[in-house]
C-alpha cells in the first residue's frame, strides 16, 4: 500500500476514500476517510458505515496503512482477481456480497474455484445446466463446478494430457457433493463407449462408499471418514470406459467410538433400520439404541433421512456394479457380526484376568455369524500368545487389555471388509479396452484442527501440507508462464514454500521416523517418543514447539495455522495391533467370505485391501519371512500406518503432478448448518488453511490486473482525444497510459495485454467516472436551460391565447347583437307572410276540387264505350280460330298416312338384304381369327400363371426353412416396432379426432358468434325502439322495462360467459392437439433412433467372421417398412427368390402369412380369370353371327393403311442407315446439307404420318359408331308402325346412313384440336406477358439503380466521381459478359440436348407406330364389343407418366436420389423435379397395375432418402432439399389420390391424372413419418450451426458501439465482446438465417413449413441467449440489455423483410426480449415490482429473481438491485405456478405439421434434363 494513494479527493471532489479496518467481531470492517492523509500522521480520522467516528492509530513500528476498498463497481466479480485492489478484506467482502446477495455459492480466485456450502438444494444442478456448459470456455459462464469439470475434460482432449480435479475443505464444506457433481458431469458429457453404462456403474459407487465410509460429525450429516482418489478412464474418442479408486486413511476408530451427537458409519443404521425385512431375521438385529458401536453419540437418526431408504439404494448400486445377492448378505453378516461384537462383555477375575460369561449371547451370536468356534473365541479375546527365543507361552489379558483387544478386531474386521468392497467395486469398473486418458477428481479432507488433535489429524494435516506445496508450486509456474509470454521483466515473487514444515515430518529423522523407530522398540511408549521429538527438534526447528504446560504434546507451525498435537496413543494407532490368535480364528471360519477378507494379508498388499487405514497401491512386492526364525509371524514385517500413508502420498503426488490439476475449494460458511449464513471468522480461517489468500498474495505481488489493448481502448475511450485515437490500438493505450499514470513502475505493456498493479484499475476507474461525472453535469446543465427557454415559450404562448379569447369574447357579444335585431325583422317578415298565404290556399283548395268531379265523370264515360268495342273483337278471333284448326287437322293426318306406306316399303327392302348379308359363314369365320389366337394367348398366360404359382410355393418353402433360425431373434425387435406402429396409428387417429373435433367447435363458435352479432343487434334496435317509446309515452312505468332488460341482460352475459367457455375449450383442445402431434413426433424419432440402432447392429453382425456380408439395400429392405402395408410387406420376396443361397436374414412370420394370403387371392384371381375366358368365348360365338357382315369394308381400308405405314417405316430406317454410313462432324452438323435434306424429309414423313394417325382414329370411332347403330336400327323399325308422334331431336331416326353422326364426331375433333392450340397459343402469349413484364421489372430496379449511383457520384469531388463511374462501367461490363457466357452455355446445352433427340426420333416412330396399329387389331375390338373408344391425343401431348424397366430401379434410385446434388438441381431445375419424376414413375406402375413394382419403387425410394440422410445428414442443403422433395412426393401422392377433398384444388386435367388402381394412404403416413424424421434432423443441423454464433452475435458482440463498458476481468479471460476476424455478430446470425431461407426456397419447401423452420430457428435462438444471459453474471446491465433489444429488433426486422412475421417466431423470443426489459426497467420501488410481475409473463418466476439476482452495474452510476425488492417480487409472484425449472429447454422441437399444398404445375409439361443422367426412362 502506498502513500501517494492516500491523498485527499481531488478539487471539487466530494467523496473520500474508503478503507477496511480490522474488526475482532466481523475480522474487518469498512470506514470512509474524514480527513486527508499526510505523510507523518499517526492517527487517521475515519466514519464507520454505521455513522460513528473513529481515531485509528497506525502501527508505529510498521507505520502500514489500512487496506483500501475497491469500487463499488467491482464488487460481485466472479473472479477475485478482477478487484484492483487483492487483500484478504477483499476477498472476504466480494464472497460475502456474491453469497449472501446474490445466492451465488462459486466464486473463481484465479485458477481455484471457491465454493461455499449453502446448506440447501438449490436448481443448479440439472442436465440442462450441464448441457449449457457443455462446450463452453471457462471464462465465458459463471463460475460453477460444471466449468471446471468441462475445462478439464476439454483439456485432457486438446493437450492429450491427464488431468486432476482437487476438491480440498474441511469437513462439512461439501467436498463429497462437489466431486459428485463433478463426475455426474463427466458421465452425462461423455457418454461410454459400449452398452454397459459404466457412467451409471461410476455414479452408483457414490451410495455404496458413502454407506461404508461417511458418518455424521458435529459439522456435518454426511461427513467422508477417508480419502478416494477416483481415476475415470476414457477411450480414444474420449467416452468413459471405467472407473479406479483409491482410498486414504480411513478413521476406523470410529467404528468402536463416537463422539456425543456424532455417529457411526451409515451402514450400520442402514442395517438396523432394515432388521425387520426377512432376508435378514437371521442377523438377529435391532434398533440402533441396543448396540455399544451404534448408541454411544446418542443421536442415531439424522433429520431428514431414512436409513432404511438408504439401504434399499445401497442394496441395488450393489446390485448394479456385480456384487450378487449371496455376497451382499455376507457383507451384511459381517457388519452385523462386528455389531454384535460390541456387545461382548468381560467379566475381571482379578487384576491381570478376565473371562466371558459363559454362553454369552452377543458372543454366540457373533459366532454363529462369523461361522467360527464360540469356545476358540471367547478364549482368544481374554488371552494372548507370547513368544520367546525358545519357547511360546499364553498369558491372560487385563480386562481393559480385552476390552481394547475387542475393539482392535473389530476395526480390522472393519478394516479388511472395507478394503474388499473397494477391490470388487474397483473390478466392476473396470474396462476391457485400453485407457487412453483419465481424469482423476481427489476428495481428500482438508486441514484440520480441534481441541484434541492424535493421530489422524496429523495424517491428514501431513497430506494437506505435501498438497499445498504442489498448489503453490503450481500457482507460481502460471504466473511464470504468463510473464513469459507476454514478454514481461521477469522478477522473483517470494511465496510461502513449506517444504521445512514436510521435511521435519518426513525426512530422515523426523517425527515419523521416529515415531516408526519407537514402535519398534519393545517398550516403546508415547511419553518416550515425545521426549525423542524434544530432544531433536526443539530449539532446532523454529516450527516445532512444546506445550508450556505439557510434557506430552508438541506443536508443529503448518501452512494454515499451529497445531498442538497430544502424544497419547500416537503409538498405538501406528502400530495398528491386532493378535494374530484372533485372525486365525477368524480364518477358520466355515463362512467363505470372511477368510476371504484375510488371505494373502502376509504375502500380497493388494490394491484395495493393503491397509487396514486405506488403499495403498504403491507396495505390490511380495514380503517374506526370515529363514532363520520359521515361527516367527509376519507382523513383524509388516509396515506402520504412517509409513503406508507417507508412500500412498508419494504415489499420489506422482500422480497429480502428471497431470494437469484443477482447484476446487469447499468453503463452510457457519458451524451451524443455517442455509446462506456466513460467518466471517470461520470463512477466514478457511480461507487462509486452504490457500486462496496465498494466491491472492502471489498475484497481488506483481501485476494482477491485465487487460488487453482492445478491452482497454473500449473501456477508457471516454479518457482519450479524438487526436489521441491512431490505427494502432497498443501505441493509442501507451500514448493515454503515460499520460494518465506518470509512475511507469505501475503498469507493464505485453505482446497483448497491459499489465497494472494493484490498485491503478481503481484508480483509472476513478478518473473515467469523474469524466463522465463530468459530461453528466455539461448535459444536465444544457438540458435544464432547454427545460426553461421551453417554460418560457410556453407562457408566453399562454399568454397571447388569453389575449385572442378575450378580444374573441368580445367580437362575438357584437355579432349577438346584430344577429339579434336581424332575426326579428326576419320573424316579422314571415308572419305576414304566412297571413297571406293562408287564404290563397284556401281558395285554390275549393277550384281544384270542382274541376275533379267535373273531369271524372267525362273519364268514366269514355271507358264504357272502350270496353264494349274489345269484347266484341275477342268474339271475332275465337271463331276463326277454330275454323282454321279443323282445316289443318284433316290435312296433317293425310300426310302420315302417306309417310307409313312408303317407310314399310324402304324397311321391308333392308330386311331382305340383311338376310342374305347373314347368310355368308366364310366372312364370320374370318372375323373371328383374331379372337381365337385371343384366346389360345389367354390359355398360354394362364398356364405360365400357374407355372410361376408353382415355383413360388417351392421357393417360399425353401424360404421358410432357410429363414426359421434366424426368426427368434429379430421377434423382439418387430414386436417393439409393431407396439411403436399401433401407437404412432392411434396418435394419428387421435389427432384426426382432435382436428374433427376442433372443426366442429370452430363452426360452433362461428354459429355462436353470428348468434351473437343477431343479439346484439336486436338488442340495439329493441334499446332503439324503448327510447322512442319512452319519449312518446314518458307515463309509462319503468318498472317492467328494468325488469325485462335484466332478464335480457342475463341471457346476454350468460351467452357471452358459453362462448367464452366454448373458445377455451377449442383453446384447450388445440392444446391437446398440439400435445400429441409432439408426442406421436418423440415416438417417431424414438421409433427412428431404435430403428437406426437396429441397422448398425446388423452391419456389425454382418462383419463379424462367420457370417456373410449381405448387400445394404436388401438388409434395409428387409428392416423397414414390414408394417405399413400389404404392398410393403411382400416387396422384397422377389429378391429373396432370386438369390436364396446368399440371404440369411430372418423371415418375418406376419410376412410369410400375408405371402400364403395373396398366393390364395392370386388362385381366385386365375379362377375368376378361367370363367371370364369361358364368358367370353360364348359371347364371341354369339356375336359372330351378327358382326361378320358388319365389318367388312373397312379391312380393306385398316390393310392399305398398315401397307402405307411399313413403306414409311423402310423409308425411316433407309435414311438411319444413310447417316450412320456418312457419319462425320461436317455432315451431321447443323448446317450441313445432308442435315438440312434429312430434316425437311423427317418433317414430311412427321406430317404424313399425323395425317394417318387422324384417319386411324376417324375409322375406329366409326367403327364404333357402326356397331352401336346396328342396336337402334331394328329399334326404329319395329316402331315404325305402331308409333304415329316421334320426337324431332331424335336424330337417329332421321340419320338413317349415319352421315350426321359421322359429322358430329367430326366437328368435335376439330373442336377438340382447335380448344388444344387455342390453350396452347393462350399459354405461350401469358408466357410472353410475364417475361415482359419481368423485363420492365428488372428495367425499372436498374434505371433507379443508376439514378442512385449518378446521385452518389455527384456528391463526390471530381476524381473520385471519375473513379466511381470508371468502377460502375467495370461492375456492368462484367455482368453483361456473365450474362452472356450463361445463354451461351444454355444454348450449347439445347444444341447437344437436340442432337440426342435426333438420333433417336426415328426409333421412337417406329415404336409408336407398332404401338399405335396394336391398338385397332381385330381381338381388341372383339374384346371390348360395348366400351367407348376414348380417343387418344397426338404423340406430342404426353400423359404425365415416365415408364422404366423394372431392372433399371436401382440405376434410378442411385441417379435420381443417391448421388444427386442439390445445389446443382435447386439452381437449374425446377423445385421438386426428383419428387415429381419417382411420382410420375409410380403413375405408370399404377396405370400398369403392376403392384409389385409400385411396392418396390416407393420402398427403394423411402430407403434410397434415408440413406443419403445417413450419409450426408450433417449437409443443410441436403437435409432441406430432401424433406422439400418428400413433401412435395407426399403432396403429389394426396392430390392425385382420386379422394375428393384433394381433388377440388385440381384442374380438370389434373383430375384426369389421378392414380386408378392403388390406393397408398399407408405409404402416405410412411412418408409423412419419414418427413416428420427429416425435419428434425434439420432442426438438429441448423442447431449445430447456429448454436456456435448465438452467444457470441446476440450476448457478447457489441452491435452498438459503445454502449456498454468492457469491465475489468480476472485471470479466467471472457471472450472479448469486440468482435476480432474470427468472432461471430450479429450480421453472421442474419447472414446465416439469409443463407437457410435462400436455400430453403431453392428447394421449393412449401411456405408454411418455411414458417416452422424460422419458428424453430427462433426459439432456439432466443432459448440458448437467455439460458446463458442466466448464467453469466456478467451480461445482466442494462447496457446489455439495450444491445439484447436492439438485436431482437434486427430479427424482428428480418422477418419483416421475409413476410413471416406470422409465422409465430417473434412470440418465441419473448422471454428474452422481457428479460432484456427487466435488464433496463426501473427495480426500486412496489410500483416497480407489480410492473415488472405483469409484464414478465412469459418469464418464470425462477428466472425473474434468478435475474434480478445478478444485474451488475457496469458504471457507478447504476444502482445494485436490494434484496428487499427481490424478496417483494418473491412474495408478488409466490401465487404464480410455472415451471421451476431455470433454463429453458434449448432442445425442445415444435410439433411440425405439413398442409396440403397442391401444385399447378401440369405432369405432361414436365421435361426431365439430360445432366441427372435418365436416359433410361421414358415420356408416356
Amino acid at each position: 500500500m502506498e502513500a501517494s494513494r492516500w491523498h485527499g479527493p481531488l478539487a471539487g471532489e466530494a467523496y473520500y476514500a474508503r478503507v477496511w479496518i480490522p474488526d475482532p467481531e466481523e475480522v474487518w470492517k469498512s470506514a470512509e476517510l474524514l480527513k486527508d492523509y499526510k505523510p507523518g500522521d499517526k492517527v487517521l480520522q475515519l466514519r464507520l458505515e454505521e455513522g460513528k467516528d473513529l481515531e485509528y492509530c497506525l502501527d508505529p513500528k510498521t507505520k502500514e496503512l489500512p487496506p483500501l476498498r475497491n469500487p463499488d463497481i467491482l464488487v460481485g466479480e466472479n473472479d477475485l482477481t478482477a478487484l484492483s485492489y487483492l487483500h484478504e478484506p477483499a476477498v472476504l467482502h466480494n464472497l460475502k456480497v456474491r453469497f449472501i446477495d446474490s445466492k451465488l455459492i462459486y466464486t473463481y480466485c484465479g485458477i481455484v474455484l471457491v465454493a461455499i456450502n449453502p446448506y440447501e438444494q438449490l436448481p443448479i444442478y440439472g442436465e440442462d445446466i450441464i448441457n449449457a456448459y457443455s462446450g463452453q470456455n471457462m471464462g465465458d459462464m459463471d463460475p460453477h463446478i460444471f466449468a471446471v469439470a468441462e475445462e478439464a475434460y476439454k483439456q485432457m482432449a486438446r493437450d492429450e494430457r491427464n488431468q486432476s480435479i482437487i476438491v480440498s475443505g474441511e469437513s462439512g464444506a461439501g467436498k463429497t457433493v462437489s466431486a459428485k457433481y463433478a463426475m455426474r458431469y463427466f458421465a452425462t458429457v461423455s457418454g461410454s463407449a459400449s452398452e454397459a453404462n459404466v457412467e451409471e456403474k461410476v455414479l452408483a459407487s457414490n451410495p455404496i462408499m458413502e454407506s461404508i465410509g461417511n458418518a455424521k460429525t458435529t459439522r456435518n450429516d454426511n461427513s467422508s471418514r477417508f480419502g478416494k482418489y477416483i481415476e475415470i478412464g476414457f477411450d480414444k474418442r474420449y467416452r468413459i470406459i471405467g472407473a479406479n479408486m483409491r482410498t486414504y486413511l480411513l478413521e476406523k476408530s470410529r467404528v468402536v467410538f463416537q463422539a456425543e451427537e456424532e455417529r457411526n458409519y451409515h451402514i450400520f443404521y442402514q442395517l438396523c433400520a432394515s432388521a425387520a425385512l426377512p432376508e435378514f431375521k437371521t442377523l438377529r438385529l435391532g434398533n440402533a439404541n441396543y448396540f455399544h458401536y451404534t448408541k454411544q453419540g446418542g443421536s442415531p437418526v439424522i433429520d431428514g433421512i431414512d436409513d432404511a431408504k438408504e439401504m434399499v439404494n445401497t442394496r441395488q448400486a450393489c446390485t448394479l456394479l456385480g456384487i450378487s445377492d449371496s455376497y451382499q448378505m455376507g457383507i451384511f453378516r459381517i457388519l452385523a457380526g462386528i455389531l454384535h461384537l460390541g456387545n461382548v462383555e468381560f467379566a475381571s477375575r482379578d487384576a491381570d484376568s478376565c473371562t466371558v460369561p459363559p454362553k454369552h449371547e452377543p458372543l454366540t451370536i457373533f459366532c454363529d455369524l462369523m461361522g467360527v468356534e464360540y469356545e476358540e473365541m471367547a478364549h482368544w479375546l481374554c488371552h494372548r500368545k507370547l513368544a520367546t527365543a525358545t519357547e511360546t507361552y499364553i498369558k491372560p489379558i487385563s480386562k481393559l487389555h480385552a476390552i481394547n483387544a475387542r475393539d482392535a478386531l473389530a476395526k480390522h474386521i472393519y478394516a479388511n471388509l472395507f478394503n474388499w468392497i473397494v477391490d470388487h467395486v474397483n473390478k466392476a469398473l473396470h474396462s476391457a479396452v485400453k485407457q487412453h486418458s483419465f481424469i482423476g477428481v481427489l476428495d481428500i479432507y482438508g486441514f484440520e484442527t480441534f481441541e484434541i488433535n492424535s493421530f489422524e489429524q496429523f495424517c491428514i494435516n501431513y497430506a494437506n501440507e505435501k498438497l499445498q506445496q504442489q498448489f503453490n508450486m503450481h500457482v507460481f509456474k502460471l504466473e511464470q508462464e504468463e510473464y513469459m509470454k507476454e514478454q514481461i521483466p521477469w522478477t522473483l515473487i517470494d511465496f510461502y514454500d513449506n517444504q521445512p514444515c514436510i521435511n521435519l515430518i518426513e525426512a530422515k529423522m523426523g517425527i515419523l521416523d521416529l515415531l516408526d523407530e519407537e514402535c519398534k522398540m519393545p517398550k516403546g511408549s508415547d511419553d518416550t517418543w515425545a521426549q525423542k521429538l524434544y530432544n531433536t527438534h526443539l530449539n532446532k526447528c523454529a516450527l516445532f514447539e512444546k506445550p508450556r504446560l505439557s510434557n506430552k504434546a508438541f506443536i508443529i507451525q503448518h501452512f494454515a495455522d499451529k497445531v498442538e498435537y497430544q502424544c497419547e496413543g500416537f503409538l498405538e494407532k501406528n502400530k495398528d495391533t491386532v493378535y494374530e490368535e484372533q485372525i486365525k480364528v477368524l480364518k477358520s471360519s466355515k463362512f467363505k467370505l470372511l477368510p476371504e477378507l484375510f488371505q494373502d494379508e502376509e504375502k500380497v498388499l493388494s490394491p484395495t485391501s493393503a491397509t487396514p487405514s486405506g488403499r495403498v497401491p504403491l507396495s505390490r512386492t511380495v514380503v517374506k519371512p526370515a529363514k532363520t526364525r520359521p515361527g516367527q509371524t509376519s507382523k513383524e514385517h509388516k509396515k506402520t500406518v504412517g509409513h503406508q500413508f507417507r508412500n500412498s502420498l508419494h504415489l499420489l503426488m506422482e500422480t497429480l503432478n502428471a497431470t494437469t490439476p484443477h482447484y476446487v475449494r469447499c468453503i463452510k460458511p457457519n458451524d451451524f448448518k443455517f442455509p446462506f449464513t456466513f460467518d466471517e471468522k470461520r470463512a477466514v480461517q478457511q480461507l487462509r488453511a486452504c490457500g486462496v489468500l496465498e494466491t491472492i498474495r502471489i498475484s497481488a505481488a506483481g501485476f494482477p490486473s491485465r487487460w488487453t489493448y482492445q478491452e482497454f481502448f473500449s473501456r477508457y475511450r471516454v479518457l482519450m482525444k479524438q487526436r489521441d485515437v491512431l490505427s494502432d490500438r497498443k501505441q493509442t493505450c501507451k500514448n493515454v497510459l503515460e499520460k494518465l499514470i506518470l509512475d511507469k513502475d505501475k503498469y507493464q505493456f505485453g505482446k497483448t495485454k497491459i499489465f497494472f498493479r494493484a490498485g491503478q484499475v481503481a484508480y483509472l476507474e476513478k478518473i473515467r467516472a469523474d469524466k463522465l461525472r463530468a459530461a453528466c453535469i455539461r448535459i444536465q446543465k444544457t438540458i435544464r436551460g432547454w427545460l426553461m427557454r421551453k417554460k418560457y415559450m410556453r407562457m408566453r404562448k399562454a399568454a397571447i391565447t388569453i389575449q385572442r379569447y378575450v378580444r374573441g369574447y368580445q367580437a362575438r357579444c357584437y355579432a349577438k347583437f346584430l344577429r339579434r335585431t336581424r332575426a326579428a325583422i326576419t320573424i316579422q317578415k314571415f308572419q305576414r307572410m304566412y297571413v297571406v298565404r293562408k287564404r290563397y290556399q284556401c281558395m285554390r283548395a275549393a277550384t281544384i276540387a270542382l274541376q275533379a268531379l267535373l273531369r271524372g265523370y267525362m273519364a268514366r264515360n269514355k271507358y264504357q264505350m272502350m270496353l264494349r268495342e274489345h269484347k266484341s273483337i275477342i268474339i271475332q278471333k275465337h271463331v276463326r280460330g277454330w275454323l282454321a284448326r279443323v282445316h289443318y287437322q284433316r290435312t296433317l293426318k293425310a300426310i302420315v298416312y302417306l309417310q307409313c306406306c312408303y317407310r314399310r316399303m324402304i324397311a321391308k327392302r333392308e330386311l331382305k338384304k340383311l338376310k342374305i348379308e347373314a347368310r355368308s359363314v366364310e366372312r364370320y369365320k374370318k372375323l373371328h381369327i383374331g379372337l381365337e389366337n385371343k384366346i389360345m394367348q389367354l390359355q398360354r398366360k394362364i398356364d405360365e400363371q400357374n407355372k410361376e404359382y408353382k415355383s413360388l410355393l417351392e421357393k417360399l418353402s425353401s424360404l421358410e426353412i432357410t429363414y426359421s433360425t434366424e426368426t427368434e431373434r429379430l421377434r423382439s425387435d418387430v414386436e417393439r416396432l409393431r407396439m411403436s406402429e399401433e401407437e404412432a396409428k392411434n396418435a394419428t387417429n387421435r389427432v384426426l379426432s382432435l382436428q374433427e373435433e376442433i372443426a366442429k367447435l370452430q363452426k360452433e363458435l362461428h354459429q355462436t358468434q353470428s348468434e351473437k352479432k343477431t343479439i346484439e343487434e336486436w338488442a340495439d334496435k329493441y334499446k332503439h325502439e324503448t327510447e322512442q317509446a319512452s319519449v312518446q309515452s314518458p307515463d309509462t312505468t319503468e318498472l317492467e322495462q328494468n325488469t325485462l332488460l335484466k332478464t335480457e341482460k342475463e341471457e346476454l352475459n350468460r351467452r357471452i360467459h358459453d362462448q367464452k367457455k366454448l373458445v377455451e375449450e377449442t383453446k384447450q383442445l388445440e392444446l391437446d392437439l398440439n400435445d400429441e402431434r409432439l408426442r406421436y413426433q418423440n415416438l417417431l424419432n424414438e421409433f427412428s433412433r431404435l430403428e437406426e440402432r437396429y441397422d448398425d447392429l446388423k452391419d456389425e453382425m454382418n462383419l463379424m467372421p462367420g457370417h456373410k456380408r449381405t448387400d445394404s439395400t436388401h438388409s434395409s429392405n428387409e428392416s423397414e417398412y414390414t408394417f405399413s402395408s400389404e404392398i410393403t410387406e411382400a416387396e422384397d420376396l422377389p429378391l429373396r427368390m432370386e438369390e436364396p443361397s446368399e440371404k440369411k436374414a430372418p423371415l418375418d412370420m406376419s410376412l410369410f402369412l400375408k405371402l400364403q394370403k395373396r398366393v390364395t387371392e392370386l388362385e381366385q384371381e386365375k379362377q375368376s380369370l378361367q370363367d371370364e375366358l369361358d364368358r367370353k368365348e360364348e359371347q364371341a360365338l354369339r356375336a359372330k353371327a351378327k358382326v361378320e357382315s358388319f365389318y367388312c369394308p373397312y379391312f380393306l381400308q385398316r390393310q392399305e393403311l398398315e401397307s402405307e405405314n411399313k413403306k414409311l417405316k423402310n423409308e425411316l430406317n433407309e435414311l438411319q442407315k444413310a447417316l450412320t454410313e456418312t457419319r462425320s462432324p461436317e455432315v451431321t452438323a447443323p448446317g450441313a446439307p445432308a442435315y438440312r435434306v434429312l430434316l425437311d424429309q423427317l418433317t414430311s414423313v412427321s406430317e404424313e404420318l399425323e395425317v394417318r394417325k387422324e384417319e386411324v382414329l376417324i375409322l375406329r370411332s366409326q367403327l364404333v359408331s357402326q356397331k352401336e347403330a346396328i342396336q337402334p336400327k331394328v329399334n326404329n323399325n319395329q316402331q315404325m308402325y305402331g308409333v304415329v308422334k316421334q320426337s324431332p331431336q331424335d336424330y337417329h331416326m332421321l340419320n338413317e346412313d349415319g352421315e350426321l353422326w359421322l359429322v358430329y364426331e367430326g366437328l368435335k375433333q376439330a373442336n377438340r384440336l382447335l380448344e388444344c392450340q387455342l390453350q396452347s397459343q393462350k399459354k405461350s402469349h401469358e408466357n410472353e406477358l410475364e417475361s415482359l413484364r419481368g423485363e420492365i421489372q428488372s428495367l425499372k430496379e436498374e434505371n433507379n439503380r443508376q439514378q442512385q449511383l449518378l446521385a452518389q457520384n455527384l456528391q463526390l469531388p471530381p476524381e473520385a466521381r471519375i473513379e466511381a463511374s470508371l468502377q460502375h462501367e467495370i461492375t456492368r461490363l462484367t455482368n453483361e459478359n456473365l450474362d452472356l457466357m450463361e445463354q451461351l452455355e444454355k444454348q450449347d446445352k439445347t444444341v447437344r440436348k437436340l442432337k440426342k433427340q435426333l438420333k433417336v426420333f426415328a426409333k421412337k416412330i417406329g415404336e409408336l407406330e407398332v404401338g399405335q396399329m396394336e391398338n385397332i387389331s381385330p381381338g381388341q375390338i372383339i374384346d371390348e364389343p360395348i366400351r367407348p373408344v376414348n380417343i387418344p391425343r397426338k404423340e406430342k401431348d404426353f400423359q404425365g407418366m415416365l415408364e422404366y424397366k423394372k431392372e433399371d430401379e436401382q440405376k434410378l434410385v442411385k441417379n435420381l436420389i443417391l448421388e444427386l446434388k442439390p445445389r446443382g438441381v435447386a439452381v437449374n431445375l425446377i423445385p421438386g423435379l426428383p419428387a415429381y419424376i419417382l411420382f410420375m414413375c409410380v403413375r405408370h406402375a399404377d396405370y400398369l397395375n403392376d403392384d409389385q413394382k409400385v411396392r418396390s419403387l416407393l420402398t427403394s425410394t423411402i430407403n434410397g432418402i434415408k440413406k443419403v440422410l445417413k450419409k450426408r445428414g450433417d449437409d443443410f442443403e441436403t437435409v432441406s432439399f430432401w424433406l422439400s422433395n418428400t413433401c412435395r412426393f407426399l403432396h403429389c401422392l394426396k392430390q392425385y389420390s382420386g379422394e375428393e377433398g384433394f381433388m377440388k384444388h385440381n384442374t380438370p386435367r389434373q383430375n384426369e391424372h389421378c392414380l386408378t388402381n392403388f390406393d397408398l394412404a399407408e405409404y402416405r403416413q410412411v412418408l409423412s413419418d419419414l418427413a416428420i424424421q427429416i425435419y428434425q434432423q434439420l432442426v438438429r443441423v441448423l442447431e449445430n450451426i447456429l448454436q456456435p454464433m448465438i452467444v457470441s452475435g446476440m450476448l457478447e458482440h457489441e452491435t452498438i458501439q459503445g454502449v456498454s463498458g468492457v469491465k475489468p476481468t480476472g485471470l479466467r479471460k471472457r471472450t472479448s465482446s469486440i468482435a476480432d476476424e474470427g468472432t461471430y455478430t450479429l450480421d453472421s446470425i442474419i447472414r446465416q438465417l439469409n443463407s437457410f431461407h435462400s436455400v430453403m426456397c431453392q428447394h421449393g419447401m412449401d411456405p408454411e413449413l418455411i414458417k416452422q423452420v424460422v419458428k424453430q430457428m427462433f426459439y432456439i435462438i432466443g432459448a440458448v441467449t437467455l439460458n446463458n444471459l442466466l448464467l453469466r453474471k456478467d451480461m445482466c446491465s442494462w447496457s446489455k440489455g439495450m444491445q439484447i433489444r436492439y438485436n431482437v429488433s434486427q430479427l424482428e426486422e428480418w422477418l419483416r423483410d421475409k413476410n413471416l412475421m406470422n409465422s409465430g417466431a417473434k412470440e418465441t423470443l419473448e422471454p428474452l426480449i422481457q428479460a432484456a426489459q427487466l435488464l433496463q426497467v426501473k427495480k426500486k420501488t412496489d410500483e416497480d415490482a407489480e410492473a415488472i410481475c405483469s409484464m414478465c409473463n412469459a418469464l418464470t418466476t425462477a428466472q425473474i429473481v434468478k435475474v434480478l439476482n445478478l444485474y451488475t452495474p457496469v458504471n457507478e452510476f447504476e444502482e445494485r438491485v436490494l434484496v428487499s425488492f427481490i424478496r417483494t417480487i418473491q412474495m408478488r409472484l409466490r401465487d404464480r405456478k410455472d415451471s421451476p425449472q431455470l433454463l429453458m429447454d434449448a432442445k425442445h422441437i415444435f410439433p411440425v405439421t405439413f398442409p396440403f399444398n397442391p401444385s399447378s404445375l401440369a405432369l405432361e409439361t414436365i421435361q426431365i434434363p439430360a445432366s441427372l443422367g435418365l436416359g433410361f426412362i421414358s415420356r408416356v
